[in-house]
């Protein structure tokens, strides 16, 4: 079998490797659970080369990514849900559905934001989807019913706290000065402490949850990318422990060698060097 520059070709290797005995020992093994960590490290890695700059790196993670979509589709159909032409029919309906302002005719391309629109026919896609659920004789789903409904409970925690925050602000939930939230901020951290001096492991965990759901708050307020904040800060900290161990090396120690205040010198002489 030959590269392709044809999605066929991929849907064929992945048919191939999930073929029953003249497949792939360990894709023939694979669910659509135990394949859930690979699909969500590749979309980090998408997000990591983008962070990066570098095309190179992220044309070849996108083809990762790709990849995790057409397994999931070839289980699938393996099952007899639907297959890969589904999936891509399905997206192309539902952009050309929320997207009348492009694809509809004069009056659809003329009449109101592209927002308002969006926001519209979601909301009519939500009640279709609810119709069919009552139809089929099963219970409403919460995301059919509750404005949180529609976040899904499994996706990266930091992600999904900022997609619950958004969807309360929209409906008036929210802070309205940045200095409230870091308010908030000390609020929590003084629960925290009285947990620590007090409190069991479950306890400690709850509040420490709420310290970076309110963290999470600050930086949406001061429109700081939260993931991006972090990434910088653990560059920085790569750079500077990195100081350390050249240091000590040159002194032929390593960090184990030396104490924490000793570390702590370097650390911040790596701080003044711009690190």
């Amino acid at each position: 079998m030959t590269p392709s520059r044809d999605i066929k070709r991929l849907l064929e290797i992945m048919a191939a490797l999930r073929t029953p005995e003249t497949g792939c020992p360990w894709d023939l093994e694979q669910t659509f659970e135990t394949i859930i960590p690979y699909t969500l490290e590749e979309a980090y890695e998408v997000a990591d080369a983008v962070a990066r700059g570098d095309a190179e790196d992220l044309r070849e993670e996108l083809g990762d990514l790709l990849l995790q979509v057409v397994y999931h589709a070839q289980m699938a159909a393996e099952d007899n849900a639907f297959d890969f032409a589904d999936v891509v029919e399905g997206i192309t309906q539902k952009m050309i559905r929320r997207h009348p302002h492009v694809f509809g005719d004069e009056k659809a391309r003329s009449a109101g934001s592209a927002k308002g629109m969006w926001d519209a026919i979601k909301a009519e896609e939500k009640r279709e989807r609810a119709a069919r659920r009552q139809a089929r004789g099963l219970p409403p789903k919460q995301a059919d019913t509750s404005i949180l409904g529609s976040i899904p409970a499994n996706i990266e925690p930091m992600m999904e706290s900022l997609k619950l925050q958004q969807k309360m602000v929209n409906v008036g939930f929210d802070w309205d000065d940045p200095k409230a939230v870091i308010d908030k901020v000390r609020e929590e951290l003084d629960e925290l402490e009285a947990e620590i001096e007090g409190g069991d492991a479950d306890s400690r965990e709850d509040e420490m949850g709420d310290v970076l759901f309110t963290i999470l708050n600050l930086a949406r307020h001061l429109q700081v990318d939260p993931g991006n904040a972090l990434r910088r800060c653990n560059r920085k900290a790569r750079q500077r422990f990195g100081h350390i161990e050249t240091k000590l090396a040159d002194v032929g120690k390593t960090p184990s060698d030396v104490t924490l205040d000793e570390m702590d010198v370097l650390w911040q002489d790596a701080k003044k060097t711009g690190l």
